[in-house]
């Protein structure tokens, strides 16, 4: 499961519709609609939240606009809190923004050069709408090792 903290604008196609899908799990998850990724570590930071399923109705919303600005289509009617909104609502640090962008940015590298080279420019990636950036390490939950 990767559910980013990177801008969803970076990922590319199948990027945006692997972490729509993997969120939409996540939601089910939280919401005890599934027994399987019960113990999934990238959970653990929506699970801290005061209202999980309203944090991760929020990112998967902003995940949908992104997707709407592309011409996807995504079922926002899959949405637990579809109203949901969040800006700064759970914390990331420069640690793992960096690990997420060497990580997207080698597979990118494979899978869409071109959108890659769109942001050759960026040295410090945006956030996603839901969290607000803070100096610190690769999060205790994360599980992939820094791309070479």
């Amino acid at each position: 499961m990767r559910i980013w903290s990177l801008h969803p604008a970076y990922l590319d196609r199948q990027g945006l519709v692997a972490c729509w899908r993997e969120t939409l799990l996540a939601q089910a998850v939280l919401a005890g609609r599934t027994r399987g990724y019960l113990n999934h570590p990238q959970l653990e930071r929506f699970r801290a939240a005061p209202e999980p399923l309203r944090v991760v109705g929020a990112y998967l919303s902003a995940i949908a606009t992104e997707a709407d600005a592309r011409g996807y289509r995504f079922d926002r009617a899959r949405v637990d809190h579809p109203d949901a909104t969040g800006s700064g609502d759970i914390a990331v640090t420069t640690g793992q923004l960096a690990l997420e962008w060497s990580h997207l940015s080698g597979k990118l590298r494979t899978r869409d050069p071109e959108r890659l080279a769109l942001w050759t420019q960026v040295t410090v990636p945006e956030p996603h709408p839901l969290f607000r950036v803070v100096e610190g390490p690769v999060a205790s939950w994360e599980r992939a090792s820094p791309s070479p």
